[in-house]
């Protein structure tokens, strides 16, 4: 496997590649979520929310919360906002479009329901932030 070339190899869940910074033009490490693993949380999401189609809200956030907290815990290093983003967008909409259903309501009810509504009221996970570490893992000997 050749990193100078571009290519990228997976360990542990995450895709590796070496690419140039910007600003400095130094090459650096760049880790992500593996896509596969995205596609595994959203399949898994997407189950709870066909099962459990008929239940209320509530029940529905509190079945995925701990599911999403336990996958954004792993992936909160390297360079997973992108990837966090779209997961919080796509859960967001699913569960925008449970409530309109359970109301007989077409839509995303975008001028209903507030995005501060769903985090503070409705308690859906919202920690999607991405670690750094100010200290090395590994203290020398």
């Amino acid at each position: 496997m050749e990193l100078e070339r571009g290519e990228s190899f997976g360990f542990l869940g995450f895709d590796f590649r070496r690419l140039r910074s910007i600003g400095r033009q130094v090459w650096r490490a760049h880790y992500t979520p593996k896509l596969k693993k995205r596609t595994a949380l959203l399949r898994k999401l997407k189950d709870v929310f066909r099962r459990f189609q008929s239940q209320l809200v509530d029940r529905v956030v509190q079945l995925i919360n701990p599911v999403l907290r336990g996958w954004v815990n792993y992936f909160a290093v390297g360079h997973s906002s992108e990837c966090f983003s779209f997961i919080k967008d796509w859960v967001e909409k699913k569960i925008r479009r449970h409530m309109g259903r359970s109301r007989n309501r077409r839509g995303f009810g975008w001028k209903r329901w507030s995005r501060r509504w769903f985090y503070e009221d409705l308690k859906l996970f919202d920690g999607y932030r991405i670690r750094r570490l100010s200290t090395p893992k590994v203290l020398p000997a």
